[in-house]
């Protein structure tokens, strides 16, 4: 048995069993984040879960949200983490608190401060003493918060989770890490049990399995997945071994894949945001969730039964529903084990005061027919068992009515779902719902006699009654007396009721839920709309800064979030040359690119290169301007993109003036190598190639698989040159690229650059060579050398909400009215203002965006609430994690009837040549809670 180190356990795992305070529970537990939603409003949605059958909540505590600069901590107002621990204590709702330090979550970095990226000798999310000293001074801010507010101890965390999802990051040494942030936890004094999940089931890897972490897991499957129970069951299993339960911290947020988990005896279950929020700020991330490039929407909104702005979906009825049967069978059914019997299709749970459940589940598209497994395989004897698709009822076989507290008789069987048992004054009433039919069947020891009956009575022979009742919305009864007076009622009803049946009285009088219907439909809202143009590549911000020679990355100069401006020159060409574009490198995460007055292009690279050319007939100018926007530090790791590293930076490193491009698919020289051993011999210029034959890249046959070819080529590189970068564009092979003997890489086919400029010279030849291992497939695309001159004398400026809407103060003086239908011609800035009253009885609004190729920055009363980038071109990246075409007003933030509340936005034309345009905005009202 696994018990958290305090002198009294007041939460204890053992295999069989999560206990509480020695109670075996079930805890139900439901993601709800204080950093995406307004403050005013973390009791609603806190009582909002728990009366929706939740009875705890997971939260991150996200680090750089605390501590955006290093140094500088900040745990007030909004950001007072203690405060909604309070809230949700009073809320009766357990925690599992979640402090990272990584925390992933679709946020800024996963959590992790971008000034960590740029430390010298630091390896984040391993097993490094420079590292472990900066989350030391994380843990020393949070973790004494989350001591005061453990279970038993003032609170109700009941367990704190370290770290997230190890498993889906190169950590070397998972154990010494893990192990190294345990000593944090429990030097702080965090006496609860210290968990770890596994993203992708690698418990090893996720946890270290180091000494005194408990093991979690995270499950993301199709809802229908015919096999799953054998997967979960296999990690039942194996955590048994070690005396621990199965906990799953992550999961779908489908209530009926929450009960196919339960049927393998999982004893939490997480299911990963079911209350929804806003990506407050410049907080959103990006990650590999498109291809591979997309950034998530301020909208933070995975369809869960809480919508954003607090409106409740159906899927949280299912919810309540859920819990109702999980708390009829009580204790009996959290210490419950998976029956080893075999049940046919169907999964059983053993329960512990005795009997069985059957969860009947079917992943299928259609009904089937079913079966009860007991020994009368005939069972139902008087009805259909029809097994719903997408359904997954559970159904009592064999209970034993001291299960509720009475001291004789048996239910022996249900084909509808028991919801709920009541005790009134006079007796004890059974709910139970179907969406067909239904058959209950009792035993008792002393012979019943029937009072009144409104279901159908199959059989009643002395102490036994089996009765059937039809799924309608008029509930039917039948009322029993057993020896001593005492009465049982067994009400059924609908399941479509059965859902909305919030509870029973102490009459025995069902109360049920009405549900909201929500407003769809945009109303009228009075703004006086006005517009002020800007100079676009001007920069907003006021302070800047010199560079030099060589452009950085941001986090150098301490700039992590919002908006960045880079200026340079390009010198001029020489005489008959010019300048055909332009290549911008190591780039992200939005980069618009100014040639002088001469708007080229609005592009998000993920952190690689990109070639724009100059329009026809436009300037050439050599005067460059950038404005570049971190949309937010990628919060998983993938090395596909340079900004999909946890660690990658923002900004750019440089650009080339690109005076010509040279295509080289043709005329290589080719060696067929044995084996891949002897690429770098043979990449060597040494060798002598003059003997080989001459194909196009790639064009040599041969019948091996794979086939191992070295492809050379000399260039002749222009003297007037300073910058040479090769772009293999659409090639898919599997390459590795050297020049004059230098290994550059292998190629990757979502960032086709290699820059040679450090190991050539100008007005000398390279040697450029490419290695190729071929497969079935043969190569296809492009292969070209741009050579150009770089940019020099570099300056930057930034800043993030307060030096914006310092700047939309100043030129709010040009500002004309507009009834907000705006159109831009392509590269245009322009602040839209607009004040709004506290309408809608201070609820708030819902605000839609419409038009192409318009990006825009909403900041309403000092908070950017929205970021949006409306559909148009093809340089539009693919958007996740949210409705990516509205934004949310919370009412708290309003200011007081009589005030008006400022909504100022940024507009950005970010399409190639068509001019952006934007529909007046939409409003849709919050609905009452």
């Amino acid at each position: 048995m696994n018990v958290c180190n305090t002198q009294e356990a007041f939460v204890q795992l053992s295999a069989d069993a999560l206990r509480i305070n020695g109670k075996p529970e079930i805890v139900v537990c439901a993601s709800l984040f204080y950093f995406r939603l307004p403050r005013a409003l973390w009791k609603e949605r806190l009582q909002k879960v728990k009366a929706y059958g939740y009875n705890a909540i997971d939260v991150y505590f996200p680090w750089n949200y605390h501590e955006k600069e290093e140094g500088n901590w900040d745990f007030s107002e909004e950001k007072d983490a203690a405060q909604f621990l309070q809230d949700a204590s009073q809320a009766g709702l357990w925690v599992i608190a979640r402090p990272g330090p990584y925390i992933c979550s679709e946020w800024d970095g996963g959590a992790l401060p971008a000034y960590l990226f740029v430390k010298d000798n630091l390896h984040i999310r391993q097993n490094d003493q420079h590292y472990l000293q900066n989350v030391a001074r994380w843990y020393d801010r949070i973790l004494p918060i989350l001591k005061s507010y453990q279970f038993g101890q003032g609170g109700t965390i009941i367990a704190v989770q370290l770290e997230n999802e190890l498993d889906f990051y190169p950590c070397t040494d998972p154990k010494g890490y893990i192990s190294a942030l345990r000593d944090m936890a429990l030097a702080h004094g965090i006496t609860v049990p210290l968990i770890a999940c596994a993203g992708q089931g690698g418990l090893v890897e996720a946890s270290g399995l180091a000494e005194g972490v408990v093991p979690t897991c995270n499950f993301y499957p199709n809802d229908r997945d015919p096999v799953l129970e054998e997967k979960v069951l296999h990690y039942k299993s194996e955590l048994g071994k070690t005396g621990l339960p199965l906990l799953v911290t992550e999961t779908n947020r489908s209530h009926y894949l929450l009960r196919r988990l339960l049927s393998c005896g999982v004893k939490l279950l997480g299911p990963y945001l079911q209350a929804s929020g806003t990506n407050i700020g410049f907080t959103n991330a990006i990650n590999n969730w498109g291809n591979p490039l997309s950034f998530l929407t301020s909208d933070y909104d995975f369809h869960g039964m809480i919508t954003p702005e607090g409106h409740v979906r159906d899927e949280a009825f299912e919810g309540r529903l859920l819990y109702q049967v999980i708390q009829v069978y009580g204790s009996s059914l959290a210490e419950a084990e998976p029956d080893a019997k075999d049940s046919g299709p169907y999964f059983q749970l053993a329960l512990k005061q005795g009997g069985c459940l059957l969860f009947l589940c079917n992943v299928t598209d259609q009904d089937e027919c079913a079966y009860l497994p007991t020994e009368q395989a005939s069972l139902p004897s008087y009805s259909t068992l029809i097994a719903k698709p997408g359904r997954c009822p559970i159904l009592p076989i064999g209970i034993p009515m001291h299960t509720w507290g009475l001291d004789e008789g048996t239910l022996v069987y249900a084909t509808a779902e028991l919801s709920m048992v009541r005790h009134t004054n006079d007796r004890t009433l059974f709910f139970f719902h179907s969406e067909d039919e239904g058959e209950i069947s009792f035993q008792f020891q002393s012979e019943l006699h029937v009072v009144k009956n409104t279901m159908k009575l199959c059989e009643q022979k002395g102490s036994s009654l089996t009765v059937s009742f039809q799924a309608e919305e008029q509930a039917s009864s039948v009322l029993i007396r057993l020896e001593g007076d005492r009465l049982i009622e067994l009400v059924g009803i609908s399941r479509s009721q059965a859902l909305l049946l919030a509870f029973i009285d102490d009459s025995g009088q069902m109360c049920y839920s009405t549900k909201i219907d929500r407003v769809t439909e945009p109303r009228e809202v009075d703004v006086n709309w006005t517009l002020s143009q800007l100079s676009p590549s001007s920069p907003i911000a006021e302070e800047t800064i010199s560079l030099g020679d060589q452009a950085d990355y941001l986090e150098k100069h301490g700039v992590y979030r919002g908006f960045a401006w880079y200026s340079s020159e390009l010198a001029m060409p020489l005489a008959q040359e010019t300048y055909k574009g332009v290549l911008i490198q190591q780039a992200s995460d939005v980069v618009s690119i100014y040639a002088g007055a001469t708007y080229l292009g609005t592009v998000t690279p993920g952190g690689g290169s990109h070639y724009l050319p100059f329009i026809e007939d436009s300037d050439r100018d050599c005067d460059l301007r950038m404005r570049v926007e971190i949309w937010g530090h990628t919060n998983f790791h993938d090395k596909r993109l340079p900004a999909l590293s946890l660690n990658g930076l923002k900004g750019l490193t440089g650009v080339v003036g690109v005076t010509s491009t040279i295509d080289l698919r043709r005329n290589w020289r080719v060696k067929h190598l044995q084996s891949d051993a002897d690429r770098d011999i043979f990449a060597d210029p040494v060798h002598d190639d003059s003997l080989w034959p001459i194909v196009g890249l790639g064009g040599w046959l041969s019948a091996d698989q794979p086939s191992y070819e070295c492809y050379r080529k000399q260039i002749k590189l222009n003297a007037g040159a300073n910058a040479w970068v090769l772009h293999a564009n659409g090639m898919v092979a599997n390459a590795f690229i050297y020049v004059n003997g230098h290994a550059l890489g292998q190629l990757n086919p979502h960032n086709p650059f290699f820059d040679l400029t450090p190991y050539v010279e100008a007005g000398e030849t390279a040697i450029l060579t490419v290695y190729l291992v071929k497969s079935y497939e043969t190569l296809s695309g492009q292969i070209d050398l741009y050579e150009g001159t770089k940019a020099t004398k570099w300056s930057l400026s930034a800043c993030e909400e307060d030096g914006l809407l310092k700047h939309a103060e100043l030129a709010k003086a040009n500002a004309t009215p507009v009834d907000a239908a705006v159109t831009l011609t392509p590269g245009d800035l322009a602040w839209l203002y607009g004040t709004l009253s506290n309408t809608n009885e201070g609820r708030g609004w819902r605000v839609y965006a419409s038009g192409s190729d318009m990006k825009l920055t909403v900041i309403f009363n000092g908070l950017v609430v929205g970021r949006l980038w409306t559909k148009g071109g093809a340089n539009r990246p693919e958007f996740r994690g949210g409705n990516e075409e509205s934004f949310y007003l919370p009412g708290p933030w309003f200011k007081e009837e009589g005030s008006g509340s400022e909504m100022v936005i940024l507009l950005e034309a970010v399409g190639a040549s068509e001019h952006a345009w934007l529909e007046p905005l939409r409003f849709v009202p919050i609905a009452e809670a």
